[in-house]
C-alpha cells in the first residue's frame, strides 16, 4: 500500500514543480529531477514511436499486421516477426504436418526480420491446427506464433499448436454499449477454471450461466478474471503466459468468452482481465523464449534475463519491439473482447533492476536511488495513456507492494497513469494481526491507522484476502480463525464457541476494510461465505486432482450450514456501501478510538461505523460523539440472519444527547449498546432535529455501564 513516507534527504532550495504530484507532496522535491526526468522520458519515448502528430493508437497495431489474417478475397496472409530466422515454414492439418514448399515464408527486403506468406483461401480452413518450423544458424525448432490468437492443447500428447480460428458466423454483441457505475468500484476476483463445483475444469459457458448470476446477486459491479491468456502449466494460476494474444482454450471458445463478457455486461457488471505484462514463461515450443533461435528477441540476454524468483523470463521493455508488443496486446484486449481494463499483475517486479526482492521501501529514498527500471516505468505509462485513450472510462489496477509514488495518479500530474493500485498491506496487516495477537490486544488506533494511512492523492484498492491468500501454504481468513472445527461444526443449531468468534471476526474485518476504502474493495471468490478449502491445483504432489481446484457452491446454498449466513452479511455490506454513490470518495472522520476499550467509529457522509474489537465486554450506553441527529440501525453484524445472536435491536431510533461542552463544537453525545465482538452501521435521518434530552437505549442486554 502506498504511504506517505518521509524522505531522509535533505530538502532542496529549488523551484517547485509544475506536477501536481510534487506540488502536492512536499517531500519529494528534492527527487523532482527524477520525477520529471521519467515524465519526460515517456513524451520522448512516445514521439519516437509515433512520430510527430501520431498516437498510440496507431502506433499500437501489431496484431492487425503479424499472425495470421483472412483477406477480403478469401486469401490468407500471415507474418512473423523472426529477425534471427534464416528460414520459416508453416506445417499443420493442411500439410499433413510435413514441410510443403507451399507454406514457406519469405523475408521481407528491408524489413529487419519481418516473414511472411500469402495463401488462397484452400490452403487454410477454420479448426485447422498448425505451427512454424523455425530455422536459424546452428538449429531449428517447432514454434507457435508470438501473435497467435487461438492455441490449443491436443488432450492425447499434451502439445501446444496455433489454431486457425475464423468461424463462419463471428460473436454478435447483444451490449453495444457498456458505460459500468463503478463508483465504488466491488471487485470480485476469479478464476474461470475453479470456478465450478465439478472436479474438472470449468468452462466459460458454465461461469456464465451459473456463476454470474450469483455474482451479481451479490451485488458486486465488477469481476476480475485471471488466467485469461494461454498459459502451459493449468497449475501456474495463469502467471506463466505463452501466448498474449490468446484467450486461454482450456475453457472455450473465444465466442463463448466474448459471450460471458457480453452477458455481464449486460448484468451491468464490468469485466477487468488480469494481464501479465511483467514476464513470461520460459518454454521454447509455446512461447516465446527463442522464437527465432535467439535469447534476445523479447527478452534480455544477460543476467536480467531470467526472474531469480518467478523462474520465467523478463521483457527488455526498452526494445521498441517489445513495446510495439505490449502496447498492441492491450489494445487487442480491449477491442476485440471488450474488457472494461486490466489488472496489471507483478508491477512492483518491472519497476525495479532487483525485482523489489529483499528490499524494504523505508524512506522516498529508496524509490529514486537508481534502482528504477525507466525503460519499464516508460511502458507502464505509455500503457496506461494507450488505454484511457481507447476508453476514458476503463479501468487500470496496479499490483504494486512498495508504494512508489505516483503510481496510481494521471499522467499529466506526474503520474504513471493507473487508476488505483492495489493496497497490499491490508492483508499483510490482518495476518499479521491473527497470527499474532491475542483478541484482547486488537487496538482500533492500530487498525485505523493501516486502513487509512494512505496517500491522499491515490486511489487504492482495499481487500481482506485475494486469491494469494486462498493458496496451499498460506490460509484464509476463516481457516486462520477457525481452522479444522469449519469440518465438524458449521450446521446452524451448532453452538461451538470457536466457529461463533471465527464468523463474528471474519464479518468485522471485512466491514471495518470495505467501509475505509478511498477507491474500491475486492474480494476472492467464495471468501465472501467462508469458503473452507484452499486452493491446489492437479500437480504431481497431489496425484493431478482437482479435488480444491475448484469452488463448493453447495455449502453456501444449503441452509442448514452457516456459510449462509456470511453470505448473508457480505450481501448486507456491498449492498449498503453500493447504495451510497462515490461512497470512495465521502472523507473517512474518525470520531472515536479507544484502545482500552477496544471501541472504534468512523463517518462516512451520513453513516456512522461503530466497533467493538472486544471479546469480552459488552458495553450498554457507551457514548460517542458524533454529529447532531437523529440515528437508525442499517446493519448488525449480529443480527440473526449473519449468524449472530441478535442483541442489537434494530427497531430502535437514536437521539443524541447535548452537552454544553460539546454541543457549540458541532458534537453531540451518541449512547449505544455495543455487544462485545460486534459492530454496527447507522444512518443519520436527513434534516431531522436532534433531541437536547433523550437517548434511547437499543441493548437487548446490559453487561455494564459506560458513560
Amino acid at each position: 500500500m502506498a504511504k506517505r513516507q518521509k524522505s531522509t534527504a535533505k530538502t532542496a532550495e529549488k523551484p517547485l514543480s509544475k506536477l501536481n504530484l510534487i506540488k502536492n507532496d512536499t517531500w519529494l522535491v528534492p527527487f523532482t529531477e527524477a520525477i520529471e526526468g521519467r515524465h519526460n522520458d515517456a513524451i520522448n519515448r512516445q514521439r519516437q514511436l509515433t512520430g510527430e502528430g501520431g498516437t498510440l493508437d496507431e502506433f499500437a497495431n501489431a496484431h492487425n499486421y503479424f499472425g495470421l489474417h483472412r483477406q477480403a478475397d478469401g486469401s490468407w496472409v500471415f507474418r512473423e516477426y523472426a529477425p534471427n530466422a534464416t528460414a520459416i515454414t508453416l506445417v499443420g492439418d493442411f500439410s499433413d504436418w510435413h514441410r510443403q514448399a507451399l507454406y514457406e515464408l519469405h523475408r521481407l527486403p528491408d524489413s529487419q526480420g519481418v516473414w511472411e506468406i500469402t495463401l488462397p483461401a484452400h490452403a487454410m480452413h477454420h479448426g485447422d491446427h498448425y505451427k512454424m518450423i523455425v530455422k536459424w544458424n546452428g538449429g531449428e525448432g517447432e514454434r507457435i506464433p508470438a501473435y497467435a490468437t487461438r492455441v490449443v492443447q491436443d488432450k492425447q500428447t499434451a502439445l501446444f499448436s496455433a489454431q486457425v480460428w475464423n468461424p463462419e458466423q463471428p460473436y454478435e454483441w447483444k451490449v453495444s454499449e457498456f458505460h459500468p457505475d463503478t463508483k465504488p468500484l466491488l471487485i470480485y476476483e476469479c478464476h474461470i477454471g475453479m470456478a465450478q463445483e465439478k472436479e474438472d475444469v470449468g468452462t466459460y459457458t458454465e461461469f456464465r450461466d451459473l456463476i454470474l448470476p450469483r455474482i451479481a446477486a451479490d451485488g458486486y459491479n465488477a469481476i476480475q478474471i485471471m488466467a485469461i491468456q494461454e498459459h502451459p502449466y493449468y497449475g501456474s494460476f495463469g502467471y506463466h503466459v505463452s501466448n498474449f494474444f490468446a484467450a486461454s482454450s482450456r475453457f472455450g471458445t473465444p465466442e463463448e468468452l466474448k459471450s460471458l463478457i457480453d452477458t455481464a455486461h449486460s448484468m451491468g457488471i464490468a469485466v477487468i482481465m488480469d494481464i501479465v505484462h511483467s514476464h513470461a514463461v520460459k518454454n521454447e515450443c509455446e512461447g516465446l523464449g527463442r522464437l527465432d533461435g535467439s535469447t534476445d528477441l523479447y527478452f534480455f540476454n544477460d543476467h536480467r534475463r531470467e526472474h531469480p524468483a518467478w523462474d520465467s523470463l523478463c521483457f527488455d521493455y526498452g526494445k521498441t519491439e517489445v513495446l510495439h508488443f505490449l502496447l498492441s496486446n492491450c489494445k487487442y484486449w480491449l477491442e476485440e473482447y471488450r474488457f472494461d481494463g486490466f489488472r496489471f499483475d507483478g508491477v512492483t517486479s518491472m519497476l525495479y533492476y532487483n525485482h523489489g526482492l529483499g528490499q524494504a521501501f523505508g524512506s522516498y529514498d529508496d524509490y529514486y536511488n537508481g534502482n528504477q527500471d525507466t525503460d519499464a516505468i516508460t511502458y507502464l505509462t505509455l500503457a496506461n495513456k494507450l488505454i484511457h485513450s481507447l476508453n476514458p472510462a476503463a479501468i487500470t489496477i496496479a499490483e504494486e507492494m512498495s508504494g512508489m509514488p505516483g503510481l496510481a495518479i494521471p499522467f499529466k500530474d506526474g503520474g504513471i497513469g493507473f487508476d488505483y493500485r492495489m493496497a497490499m498491506g491490508i492483508p499483510d496487516y490482518w495476518i499479521k494481526t491473527l497470527k499474532e495477537k491475542k483478541d484482547e490486544d486488537w487496538h482500533p488506533t492500530s487498525i485505523f491507522w493501516e486502513l487509512t494511512n494512505r496517500r491522499s492523492d491515490e486511489k487504492t484498492i482495499s481487500y481482506v484476502e485475494s486469491h494469494d491468500q486462498a493458496l496451499v501454504g498460506d490460509k484464509t481468513v476463516i481457516f486462520r480463525l477457525i481452522d479444522e472445527k469449519m469440518y465438524w461444526h458449521m450446521m446452524t443449531d451448532d453452538d461451538d464457541m470457536t466457529v461463533a468468534r471465527g464468523m463474528a471476526l471474519h464479518k468485522m474485518i471485512r466491514l471495518v476494510t470495505a467501509a475505509t476504502i478511498n477507491g474500491g474493495y475486492l474480494n476472492f471468490m467464495g471468501n465472501e461465505f467462508g469458503h473452507p478449502e484452499w486452493i491446489d491445483f492437479p500437480r504431481e504432489g497431489n496425484g493431478w486432482s482437482y479435488k480444491y481446484a475448484r469452488r463448493q457452491w453447495d455449502l453456501v446454498d444449503r441452509k442448514e450450514l452457516k456459510y449462509h449466513f456470511l453470505n448473508n452479511f457480505d450481501n448486507a455490506m456491498i449492498s449498503l456501501i453500493s447504495g451510497v454513490y462515490n461512497f470512495q470518495a465521502q472523507p473517512v472522520v474518525k470520531l472515536w478510538e479507544k484502545d482500552d476499550d477496544q471501541i472504534l467509529a468512523f463517518s462516512r457522509g451520513d453513516l456512522i461505523f461503530v466497533f467493538n474489537f472486544s471479546p469480552v465486554n459488552s458495553v450498554s450506553d457507551y457514548g460517542i460523539l458524533t454529529p447532531p441527529g437523529v440515528y437508525s440501525s442499517v446493519l448488525s453484524t449480529d443480527d440473526p440472519e449473519f449468524g449472530g445472536y441478535g442483541n442489537i435491536d434494530n427497531s430502535v431510533t437514536h437521539f443524541t444527547k447535548s452537552d454544553d461542552l460539546y454541543t457549540p463544537l458541532g458534537v453531540e453525545w451518541l449512547y449505544l449498546y455495543l455487544p462485545a465482538r460486534s459492530a454496527m452501521v447507522l444512518r443519520r435521518h436527513p434534516d431531522t432535529p436532534a433531541s437536547k434530552s433523550t437517548s434511547k437505549s437499543s441493548s437487548k442486554k446490559t453487561t455494564g455501564k459506560k458513560k
